[in-house]
């Protein structure tokens, strides 16, 4: 145990030492649940061994009473102090769970520190990429790829969605996880307190490139974020949709660039799914679908809707979750060493030849009347 806590002492856990207030808030309550969890576990555990001791076979003092059946004194202890821990957590979680809420504004920015009256939350904009991160600061007019700065003591307002997969948002010194998903938005309130370089990550497993999906927050004053401001805007390249095209294909441990202006627009074409000209947006179709729908140009809608096949027409689809490492091609015939191969039909691209079959079937393709579309012309 001591050379295993010696082991640990250069160890920082900054789930437990963070930066920031809404992490400090979410460690206080890990810490409260988990002391009054102990309240019964440590009595369990100590009790085992004392009894284990007393009654003993070799303990001639042990009262051996085989007729014991009940008692009113033990049962109210069994059931009073876990029922009374167990209203404790239920209260704590609801009121943390409230006060924590993600789209919630600060309303403090530490211990006895609320938010002045005349604050305005810094706001940027979070897009997950596959496997990048991409932070637009829409005031400024600035992004970046792979790190983000932040001023000490002012609010945050994130606005965050993702360009594909879905993904987890994560700084441990600042706040807790949340989740990207494409086509929508969630937000998350947050304040750094301390100065620092901090490491934000990808919780939730994204494809080859999740576990260098890594980006860095800077925690600095008013003046050191004026400065990256500045830094960033002196950059020559622009953010607009062709160079988003070009960002969000797959690529992985990017490294950190900046952009000096960004295309009106860009994010919210970003959440309704058509960053790319021609493309119909969500809130389009939804708009449409208000209408009572658009039969006679359904068909052209559908095409314009077509999102996830966009980079495999470009052919700058990620490669599966089995490629390089088993040097299988994604969704092939291939099967991999030692496992049973599918039962498919090789008429069709597969391994095998069908194992059940109708009495009588020939085997051969499907009868006409089968496979001829509808004569009204209707593809639904």
């Amino acid at each position: 145990m001591l050379i295993s806590c010696g082991a640990l002492a250069g160890c920082k856990l900054v789930v437990m030492d963070p930066s920031g207030d809404v992490a400090v808030q979410e460690r206080n309550l890990i810490i409260a649940s988990t002391a009054l969890m102990l309240l019964v576990i440590i009595p369990v555990i100590a009790l085992t061994f004392l009894f284990a001791r007393h009654y003993r076979a070799s303990n001639p003092d042990a009262v051996y009473d085989p007729g014991f059946h009940h008692s009113t004194q033990l049962e109210v202890v069994i059931w009073t102090i876990p029922l009374l821990i167990i209203i404790a957590l239920g209260a704590m979680a609801w009121v943390s769970t409230h006060t924590l809420d993600p789209f919630r504004p600060l309303s403090r920015l530490g211990p006895k520190r609320p938010v002045p009256a005349d604050t305005k939350p810094l706001e940027v904009q979070v897009v997950s990429l596959d496997w990048k991160w991409l932070f637009i600061y829409p005031e400024q007019g600035v992004a970046s790829v792979n790190e983000m700065a932040a001023p000490v003591d002012r609010p945050l307002a994130f606005k965050l969605t993702s360009s594909s997969v879905w993904n987890t948002f994560y700084v441990p010194a600042l706040a807790g996880m949340i989740y990207t998903m494409a086509g929508m938005e969630t937000q998350l309130q947050a304040v750094i307190n301390r100065e620092g370089d901090y490491w934000g990550l990808s919780a939730h497993y994204s494809g080859s490139g999740f576990s260098r999906m890594n980006f860095r927050f800077r925690g600095v004053s008013a003046q050191g974020f004026e400065a990256w401001v500045t830094q960033a805007k002196a950059s020559q390249d622009t953010l607009d949709r062709n160079a988003y095209l070009a960002l969000e294909k797959p690529s992985e441990a990017d490294p950190v660039r900046y952009y000096g202006t960004v295309e009106s627009g860009l994010y919210q074409a970003i959440i309704g799914m058509c960053p790319e000209n021609g493309q119909m947006c969500i809130a389009e179709m939804h708009h449409i679908d208000r209408r009572g729908g658009d039969e006679k140009n359904s068909e052209e809608n559908a095409k314009r809707l077509d999102y996830d096949n966009r980079r495999l027409e470009s052919g700058t689809e990620p490669s599966g979750a089995t490629f390089p490492a088993s040097g299988r091609p994604p969704q092939g015939p291939v099967q991999p060493q030692g496992m049973k191969p599918r039962d498919q039909d090789a008429a069709s691209g597969g391994i095998n030849q069908p194992k059940h079959a109708l009495p009588g079937a020939s085997g051969g393709p499907a009868p006409p009347q089968l496979n001829t579309g509808p004569s009204n012309g209707d593809s639904h």
